[in-house]
């Protein structure tokens, strides 16, 4: 038994009898369309009530004990019942069919919430509370060609138009288009699929196990029938597929119905439409024709959503992680329909690209494939190529594209509306350079605005055509980028010497490593002038030692030596003084960055008269950390004897230091080379033993 009353009184307004046991909880119908209520019972059923008639609508069987708690649920088309054996049931609140049980296992369930603004649901059980998502966050909603948009919320159907709001309001990218709807009427099935025909006239509403075709101007109804899912023809007004079950595929040609087919391919488990009917299996897609549900091609893919150009030439096969580009030749299945084997017509289809991409949502605007990405950005597929039109700020589904106002539409689960731009024209020459009609790319090009131009140039850069994009490019690092690649070093030069010259912020870590690049370059071109004004602009001093130790050039290893030493590159200053024969400074260079041990072997072998200098810092510098080992150090001044040929080392040091002081020309090197093999203390007399 259930009673209503108000607070205000302690009499009811009428009982309402019907449970064998006690009730434990009601709860009336969210909408002001059925004066239902529910109410669930230690008999284990639910009832559902009409409290204007006070009859029993339909009892609901399944539990095994007594319910705790019903609702139902705000947003979605269910009827939820918690019980004290932990299940969780949802029924149809139309049909009243069991769609689902849950059980967690964390014992009784007590409590069930749920939110008007969201699909969430919460569950109190005695061990613990679950919140999980039912359905699915896709706004049930269409837009055709002119920018009308049609949408559902819950069951009640509203309409608005996106043409021209944009400009006229001087929107943005990514501000939300004011969405002022107007109200169609309600629609007798809960909406779970809503489509456009191919001209804009009709809508189909989905939903229940049935299907509404309405007018798109007034909701009013055209044609129903049984469908577990829908597919308008992309050229009859009144033509479509409908799938009644995994084994029934009916065609309707003007309304009528005129075909059914059970598909022999796979069981039919989902139904798109497009140039083809596609039907989707388990591990596969089949596609048939239009004219009689002809078979045409099978193709072994699982698909999760088919996508077909306006032409018909091109499709996208949607899977879990990736999606596949198709071309479809129209003649060879015309040509071959007729003789088609159990695998159906041979070359049907031709793969062109693979793309490791989830598709979220995604339609065609010429030969580009417009889509939302599962990480929440707006690209689109060219030729194999993806770009990107925006990060989107939270997680939208595609509506639709407006080809006159180059406006791109998006729709959240909240039904808001945001717009982006892409300019079509662009579009348009990408797609005539894909097709390589470079007359019509030619023609289209003056079209574009000067703002488009680099967006052109790596698109161009990414097909091959790397000079036509150095031409357009108006961003310096593409175009020293290009220069490079094409090997126009003058013209990479000049882009480097422009921007050094004009841009006040450039990244001076960036010139640097682009001067080094391009030295590089010209030093393997054999552009050795132009390779030592990079490495000068670079500060590349190890490529600065190659070229002059390479051309011998005196005065260039001079201005680096004197270079290194300033800038602490010591490496490279130690090897130009040594070339140079500047032995003093080379030993002075050891001693100041103490490398006192080396700077002490170093004058031994080429200054000994500097060791006394040398061993007197390598003690100090040593006595701080090991005085034992200081005094170890032997002086060649006070223990000679500890040093073989001491004296005649000095001589001969001497001698080749006046030596040093001529600097031959590179002429003369077959004249003077015997002496770089010439033992100087043999020259002088002296046994050379122990040198």
């Amino acid at each position: 038994m259930a009673r209503s009353a108000s607070g205000a009184s302690s009499h009811p307004h009428f009982t309402l009898e019907g449970h064998e046991r006690g009730v434990n909880c009601v709860d009336y119908y969210p909408g002001g369309d059925k004066p239902y209520l529910i109410s669930g019972s230690d008999d284990k059923t639910v009832k559902v009530w009409d409290y204007q008639t006070k009859t029993i609508v339909h009892t609901l069987d399944g539990h095994t004990h007594n319910l705790s708690d019903v609702l139902y649920h705000p947003r979605l088309p269910l009827i939820i019942s918690a019980c004290e054996d932990g299940a969780v049931r949802m029924w149809h609140s139309t049909t009243y069919r069991a769609e689902t049980t849950l059980n967690y296992g964390m014992e009784r369930a007590w409590n069930l919430s749920a939110l008007d603004n969201s699909n969430r649901l919460a569950i109190g059980y005695d061990e613990g509370s679950v919140v999980l998502r039912l359905g699915h966050d896709t706004p049930i909603a269409s837009m055709d060609a002119t920018g009308k948009v049609i949408w559902a919320t819950n069951n009640e159907i509203q309409t608005a138009s996106l043409k021209g709001v944009v400009a006229e309001l001087g929107l943005k990218d990514g501000e939300r288009v004011p969405l002022p709807g107007r109200d169609l009427g309600s629609c007798d099935v809960f909406p779970q699929k809503l489509k456009h025909n191919a001209n804009g006239r009709f809508v189909v509403i989905c939903g229940d196990g049935e299907y509404i075709i309405y007018t798109s101007q007034q909701l009013r109804n055209k044609s129903f029938g049984s469908a577990l899912d829908f597919a308008w023809s992309p050229t009859g007004t009144g033509d479509y597929v409908t799938r009644e079950s995994s084994s029934k595929l009916t065609l309707f040609k003007n309304f009528a119905e005129a075909k059914t087919l059970k598909p022999a391919q796979c069981s039919a488990e989902g139904l798109f439409g497009g140039a083809l009917v596609g039907v989707r299996g388990p591990d596969c897609i089949a596609f048939y024709d239009w004219d009689d549900l002809r078979f045409v091609r099978k193709i072994d893919a699982s698909v999760k959503n088919v996508y077909w150009s306006d032409a018909g030439d091109l499709v996208v096969l949607a899977s879990d992680a990736s999606f596949y580009v198709l071309r479809y030749h129209r003649e060879a299945v015309t040509a071959n329909l007729h003789a088609a084997g159990p695998d159906g017509v041979e070359g049907a289809f031709e793969l062109l690209h693979e793309m490791s991409e989830k598709v979220g949502s995604g339609a065609w605007v010429g030969d580009c494939f417009l889509y939302v990405n599962a990480t929440g950005r707006l690209n689109y597929y060219v030729g194999g190529e993806i770009m990107t039109v925006s990060h989107l700020p939270s997680k939208m589904y595609l509506l639709g594209y407006l080809p006159r106002e180059n406006v791109v539409f998006l729709m959240d689960k909240a039904k808001h509306v945001t717009s982006f731009t892409l300019n079509v024209v662009l579009l348009e020459y990408q797609t005539a350079v894909v097709r390589r009609d470079f007359d019509a790319a030619n023609a289209i090009l003056p079209r574009l605005p000067s703002d488009q131009m680099d967006a052109v140039a790596r698109f161009l850069e990414s097909q091959g055509f790397k000079e036509e994009a150095l031409q357009l490019s108006t961003d310096p690092d593409q175009r020293f980028d290009l220069a490079v690649q094409l090997a126009k070093l003058d013209v990479a030069k000049a882009i480097m010497m422009e921007r050094a010259a004009n841009d006040v912020h450039v990244s001076a870590t960036d010139m640097q490593h682009k001067w080094k690049q391009l030295g590089d370059l010209a030093l393997n071109d054999a552009k050795y002038d132009l390779a030592e004004e990079c490495a000068v602009k670079a500060d590349d001093l190890s490529l600065l030692l190659l070229l002059y130790t390479s051309k011998g050039d005196l005065r260039g290893l001079t201005r680096l030596a004197a270079l290194a030493t300033e800038k602490h590159r010591h490496n490279v200053a130690f090897i130009a003084l040594l070339l140079l024969g500047r032995l003093r400074e080379c030993t002075a260079l050891l001693v100041e960055t103490k490398r006192l041990p080396e700077a002490a072997f170093f004058a031994r072998s080429y200054q000994p008269d500097q060791i006394g200098d040398v061993l007197g810092a390598w003690r100090d510098d040593l006595s701080l950390v090991s005085t034992r080992a200081a005094k170890a150090l032997a002086d060649p001044a006070k223990h000679e004897e500890l040093f073989e040929n001491w004296a005649a080392s000095l001589n001969a040091a001497h001698l080749l230091e006046k030596e040093r002081e001529v600097h031959a020309a590179a002429a003369e090197y077959p004249t003077r080379s015997p002496l770089l093999d010439m033992n100087v203390l043999e020259a002088m007399g002296a046994p050379a033993e122990g040198m």
